[in-house]
C-alpha cells in the first residue's frame, strides 16, 4: 500500500500557530494534499490531548483515524540543559503507540516543565536521561531528532547542538528511530558526513499552518499500521520507503549564514573569510545549516551512501502557482486556483509528481502547467534564506550548477 506520511506537525497550542491547526483543519489539508498518515503533533499538551480522544478513533493498530486519515501519536519538546559545561537546546519528536503510552511520557515530563504552556513544552531534562525513562515507559515508544541541523534547536545545531549523535543519547544512541533532516538541508547534504549513515533520515514539515503540511514528507509503500511502520523507517528498507518530498534547502531560513538584523546573507566561505562577524554591526554571524554540515562532513558532495532512501525536490503547489500569476501565494486568487486544480486533478503531491503535462494543460494556463514541469526537473532558483529569514523561490532558471558550486568551495 503507497502512502504519503507528515510525522511531525503542530496544533493550535503550540506558540506562532494557526488556530486552524485543530483536527478538523489539519485533516481537510492532508486530503487535499494526499497525506495518509500524519504525526498529532503536541501530544503533551492536555487540551490537545483532550481533543485527540474526542476526535479520533483508535484503529486497533497502534493509529488512530479522522474522516479516512490515519494519524500516529507525536509530540515535539524542547529540552534546555547543561552538559560539558555548554548550554544544549535540543528538539525532539517523540512517537506512542496508544494514548496510555502517552499519557504516562507526559505526566513524566510534567515534573521539568509547564507541559501546559506550549504545545511544544521547554523540560529541563537531559535528552538522554529522557530518551532512557521514554523507553522503560514502552519499547514500544519512539524518538526522532528534530531537524537535526537547525542553528538554534538541535542536535547538530551550530548554536548549541552535539558533534555526534552518541554524546546527545549516550547508550540509547542507535535506538534513535530516524534523523529529521529539516527544510534547510536535504539528503544528499546529510550523505557527505559518514557518522549519520546508520541513521535513516526522515522528512517532515514541521507545520504551523494547515498550507504547510506536507512541504516536507516520506512516501511508504507498506502495511500501514504502528510496527510496521516503525520498522520500516528504523531499517531504512528502501523496497517499503520509497523516498523522501523535500524543499529545496535553499528556500529553508537557516541554509546560508548571516545577519538579519543588518539584511546581510553570506555563503560559508564568505563568513569564514570574514571571520563568522557580521561586517557592518560586529556582531556574530547565525551560522547556518550549509556551514555547518562542512565542519562535520567528511566526503565530497555527490557522494550517495549503499541502500540510501531516494528523495524528490518540490515546491508547494500554491507557490508554483504564485509564481505563475504574479501574487502572493495566500491572496484569494491563488487558493482558488490551488482548490479548482485539487478538484479536477487529484491531490496536491499526484499534481506535483505524476499527472502528465497534457492533462494540466487541460484544466489549467500554459504558464502553471511549464512551471510545474519546470519544478519536477529541478529548474529552479532559489536566494538562500539565512537567520531566520526563507529564501526566495524563482521557478525556471536551473540551480542545480549553482548549488554544486556551492558545496564544493569547500
Amino acid at each position: 500500500m503507497k502512502f504519503f506520511s507528515d510525522l511531525h506537525i503542530h496544533s493550535k497550542y503550540s506558540r506562532a500557530t494557526s488556530s486552524r491547526m485543530d483536527i478538523d483543519g489539519i485533516t481537510e489539508m492532508a486530503r487535499l494534499k494526499g497525506i495518509k498518515l500524519l504525526g498529532t503533533g503536541d501530544f503533551t499538551h492536555p487540551a490537545w490531548f483532550a481533543h485527540l480522544k474526542e476526535k479520533l478513533s483508535y484503529c486497533d493498530n497502534g493509529l488512530f483515524e479522522y474522516d479516512k486519515v490515519k494519524f500516529v501519536l507525536t509530540g515535539e519538546v524542547n529540552n534546555i540543559y547543561t552538559r560539558d559545561g555548554k548550554l544544549r537546546k535540543i528538539h525532539n519528536v517523540i512517537i506512542a503507540p496508544c494514548l496510555e503510552s502517552a499519557e504516562a511520557i507526559t505526566d513524566f515530563l510534567s515534573r521539568y516543565g509547564k507541559i501546559e504552556s506550549d504545545g511544544r513544552p521547554i523540560l529541563a531534562i537531559d535528552s538522554e536521561k529522557m530518551f532512557e525513562r521514554i523507553l522503560e515507559i514502552d519499547e514500544r515508544n519512539h524518538l526522532i531528532a528534530a531537524h537535526i541541523w537547525t542553528p538554534w534547536f538541535s542536535l547538530f545545531g551550530s548554536k548549541s547542538g552535539f558533534d555526534s549523535i552518541d554524546e546527545c543519547y549516550g547508550k540509547h544512541a542507535q535506538q534513535v528511530l530516524a534523523l529529521e533532516t529539516g527544510l534547510s538541508s536535504d539528503p544528499e547534504m546529510n550523505w557527505m558526513w559518514s557518522k549519520i549513515d546508520a541513521f535513516t533520515l526522515l522528512s517532515n514539515s514541521d507545520a504551523h499552518s494547515p498550507e504547510n503540511i506536507g512541504r516536507e514528507a516520506n512516501c511508504f509503500d507498506c502495511e500501514m499500521d504502528y510496527d510496521t511502520v516503525m520498522r520500516v523507517i528504523k531499517a531504512g528498507d528502501t523496497n517499503k520507503f520509497l523516498f523522501t518530498v523535500e524543499f529545496f534547502p535553499e528556500e529553508g531560513k537557516y541554509h546560508f549564514d548571516g545577519h538579519r538584523a543588518c539584511g546581510l546573507r553570506l555563503h560559508p566561505d564568505e563568513a569564514k573569510k570574514k571571520g563568522n562577524i557580521c561586517p557592518r554591526c560586529g556582531k556574530p554571524l547565525t551560522i547556518g545549516v550549509l556551514h555547518r554540515i562542512f565542519e562535520l562532513s567528511d566526503r565530497k558532495y555527490g557522494y550517495v551512501p549503499e541502500r540510501k532512501i531516494p528523495f524528490r525536490k518540490l515546491v508547494p503547489l500554491t507557490e508554483i502557482l504564485s509564481n505563475a500569476m504574479g501574487c502572493g501565494k495566500n491572496t484569494k486568487a491563488v487558493k482558488s486556483r490551488y482548490r479548482d486544480l485539487i478538484t479536477r486533478l487529484g491531490t496536491e503531491f499526484e499534481i506535483l509528481l505524476d499527472t502528465p503535462y497534457e492533462d494540466l494543460r487541460r484544466v489549467t494556463d500554459e504558464n502553471s502547467a511549464d512551471l510545474i514541469m519546470k519544478v519536477r526537473k529541478g529548474d529552479v532558483e532559489v536566494n538562500p534564506g539565512y537567520d531566520g529569514v526563507y529564501g526566495e523561490v524563482r521557478i525556471g532558471r536551473s540551480n542545480g550548477k549553482k548549488e554544486k558550486q556551492q558545496l564544493e568551495l569547500f
